[in-house]
């Protein structure tokens, strides 16, 4: 409410300064009908003033502030794989027993386009990612998440989250999956009903977990090459993968 009362003084003031700069051109120069001449002008301008203020140049300014916001946010999306995204990727995927069939899409060369990406996105999104739940360390899992469980709580506090709808879910996917871990006392000899409830929650995570990673790794193609070249070195779909340059 203040901040509104400011304003309206503010635009009052200004108003009764035009006016006062007007009166002292009458009475300088005797001439009412010149002042309207130039009034109206500048009135049939402001129509055509707030087209290119309000909306077409805020609109620049919000686009370039938005995808200011969307590259710090890829920055933390870098962080987060770097830190357990690669290697929780990496596990699951070694338990998915269909990997094979889609696998060829997930071996991202160095030359891929990004019709290539556009491709293999499109390919990604028609198949269902789904682990052997029998294959999983769940006592694994649950003290690798436990482990980042600090850092994830720092990346849910990011502002510009929502900025970034995959990744929010991705975030969102991985901490319920953490907290029915850690809900229940023991994680071996479950019963079959909640190996299937648990199966379901790694499946959301692993689906997001690979949407997310292709759309990184277009990025970091676009813009950071050396860091594309590191994660192609590091492809958690390429068993022959290496950090090492050869």
């Amino acid at each position: 409410m203040k901040r509104l009362g400011w304003q309206i003084k503010v635009g009052v003031s200004l108003v009764l300064l035009s006016l006062l700069l007007y009166f002292g051109h009458y009475l300088l120069f005797q001439d009412s009908h010149h002042i309207f001449i130039y009034s109206v002008g500048d009135l049939a301008f402001v129509p055509i003033e707030v087209l290119l203020v309000t909306l077409i140049l805020h609109e620049l300014l919000s686009s370039r502030e938005k995808r200011a916001r969307l590259e710090k946010m890829n920055m933390v999306v870098g962080a987060f794989f770097s830190q357990m995204g690669t290697a929780l990727l990496t596990y699951l995927s070694d338990a998915d027993p269909r990997l094979e069939e889609i696998k060829s899409k997930l071996l991202i060369g160095d030359a891929w386009t990004d019709k290539d990406f556009k491709l293999a996105s499109a390919s990604l999104k028609k198949h269902n990612f789904a682990v052997d739940i029998e294959q999983i360390d769940l006592v694994r899992i649950n003290d690798h998440l436990l482990n980042d469980r600090d850092f994830l709580l720092r990346l849910l506090e990011n502002p510009n989250l929502l900025e970034h709808e995959v990744f929010t879910n991705l975030l969102f996917a991985i901490f319920h999956l953490m907290e029915e871990l850690t809900a229940r006392d023991q994680l071996d000899n479950l019963p079959p009903s909640d190996l299937k409830h648990l199966a379901g929650d790694i499946d959301r995570s692993y689906n997001l977990l690979i949407d997310q990673w292709l759309d990184y790794m277009s990025h970091l193609k676009k813009d950071y090459a050396y860091l594309f070249s590191l994660a192609l070195r590091t492809n958690p779909f390429n068993q022959n993968a290496s950090p090492i340059v050869k």
